[in-house]
């Protein structure tokens, strides 16, 4: 079957649609079709066209930590933020892949349930937090997934246990498999309400306080070096503030990269360049990306 066909069925299927209205950052190049399926059969139908008709396959969450190209991306992308059901059992709480991880964390919290109160201010979504083991403030998704529900890139269905999910500094076992997050489970304690609510609020406060949420951004660029600390490397460097295009180090928060305005996802990218080469000529460290970066140059 089909991509059309399955539009005619009733699945949500656009084509040629500017994926920069969907980023954090505001910048990117077009879908050949973007599809927001509403339940995980639909999923597995869409899935199940791509790998029928050879058409390539992308899946995005809430796409705040991602970078994609100005180029767009060939194929299907898949936006996941339909599939947003939670669901709290006794110290468990169940989120779809597209449900967003600030809202998995305040349902937690509202039902008496700690453990997730470091992810009270991660933008993403609980299947891109899961895929890139998000963290925040001392904590990371791998402390409290108990389990990943998934679809495989050839229609299975499977359950990881937080084992096999192989969590590591953001990585996670399907950045390598390819498989579909569809759901997790995450395992919590019970704690007080309000002292939950009230951490939660102190951290978001420190969040608005320390990092530039007046702008687009794709959160924070890179991963932290052994023994360094990105932004003061940054600042030393004399980078913070440096300007391409739209793009900018931020002036709040130098591990940010923001878009002042009509920043493309070249100037991101250009940017990010610059900052590397100069910390290695500078440090002689590397820094890698924490960001995802993905699609065609333009």
């Amino acid at each position: 079957m089909e991509l059309l066909d399955l539009k005619k069925q009733g699945i949500d299927i656009k084509e040629q649609i500017p994926l920069s209205r969907y980023t954090f950052t505001k910048t990117g190049g077009a879908a050949e079709y973007l599809a927001f399926p509403k339940n995980t059969e639909e999923v597995e139908k869409l899935v199940k066209a791509t790998r029928e008709n050879n058409i390539p396959l992308t899946i995005i969450g809430n796409a705040s930590n991602l970078i994609i190209r100005d180029g767009g991306i060939d194929g299907l992308v898949i936006i996941l933020t339909d599939l947003k059901n939670i669901k709290v059992s006794g110290n468990e709480v169940t989120a779809d892949a597209g449900a967003r991880i600030i809202d998995t964390a305040f349902a937690a919290a509202h039902a008496g349930l700690s453990g997730m109160e470091f992810a009270a201010g991660i933008p993403g979504s609980i299947g891109g937090g899961v895929f890139m083991n998000a963290g925040a403030y001392g904590g990371e998704m791998q402390e409290v997934v108990a389990s990943v529900n998934v679809l495989t890139r050839d229609g299975q269905r499977k359950t990881y246990s937080n084992k096999e999910m192989k969590f590591s500094y953001r990585h996670s076992l399907v950045q390598d498999n390819g498989d579909i997050v569809l759901s997790a489970t995450f395992k919590l304690q019970p704690g007080d309400k309000l002292e939950i609510l009230d951490h939660m609020h102190y951290l978001n406060a420190l969040r608005r306080y320390k990092q530039p949420l007046e702008y687009p951004s794709c959160g924070s660029v890179f991963k932290r070096p052994t023994g360094h600390f990105v932004g003061p490397m940054i600042i030393k460097a004399g980078l913070q503030g440096k300007q391409i295009g739209g793009a900018q180090d931020s002036t709040k928060h130098a591990g940010f990269i923001v878009n002042k305005g009509g920043a493309t996802a070249t100037d991101y990218l250009n940017l990010i360049h610059l900052i590397q080469k100069v910390i290695k000529e500078k440090f002689d460290i590397d820094l890698h990306t924490e960001v995802r970066i993905i699609g065609k140059e333009k």
